[in-house]
């Protein structure tokens, strides 16, 4: 049974054959240092260079058609808020790099958040909660995870005690709570 990467570099018998090691010793090499083989060969090395020599933008990905560095869609993605605030970014379509999409999206979903905050503090009101999703999603070309977009959730209470709909609330929440917490022991 052999334990170890998936990416078949994992050579389970590379300190144990170690060209100067004696029977029962194991041979322990550093990090970037190329592995003694039986025979001077470089064999583990080699493997592992091909398992992890190549940059993951540079690879195909097996069931894509393309590498991430190559991806026309990855490439021709673009972002635009959908919302009716005009004071946030991506009110026009542009592009974000893959890489930079989970970074840029919290960024723009965060500046929702600080207009809730400046719209409830301008009119007197309490912002109750406040949530911030990422959506993710995988290239169906090049099988990049990247972050799609974002929604944000913000809930804000406004103390209005002339209002006959607030009144009204009132009244039903003070019917739904009176005896809700009676202490029966006593």
């Amino acid at each position: 049974m052999m334990i170890g990467g998936i990416s078949g570099a994992y050579d389970p018998y590379a300190f144990s054959m170690g060209a100067a090691s004696a029977p029962g010793q194991k041979q322990f090499q550093a990090e970037g240092a190329p592995a003694a083989q039986p025979g001077g060969g470089q064999k583990g090395t080699e493997a592992a260079k091909g398992a992890a020599g190549a940059g993951d933008d540079q690879k195909v990905k097996k069931g894509y058609k393309s590498s991430p560095a190559d991806c026309q869609t990855c490439k021709e993605r673009k972002y635009q808020d959908g919302s009716n605030e005009s004071d946030v970014s991506f009110k026009a379509p542009g592009h974000i790099a893959p890489e930079a999409s989970a970074a840029t999206v919290m960024a723009h979903e965060k500046q929702h958040v600080a207009n809730a905050y400046q719209k409830a503090a301008k009119n007197d009101g309490q912002v109750v909660s406040c949530s911030v999703s990422l959506h993710t999603a995988v290239c169906p070309e090049c099988g990049t995870a990247y972050v799609s977009g974002g929604t944000t959730s913000t809930s804000i209470s406004y103390p209005n005690e002339s209002n006959p709909y607030q009144q009204n609330k009132k009244a039903q929440d003070a019917i739904r709570l009176t005896g809700a917490n009676i202490d029966y022991a006593a």
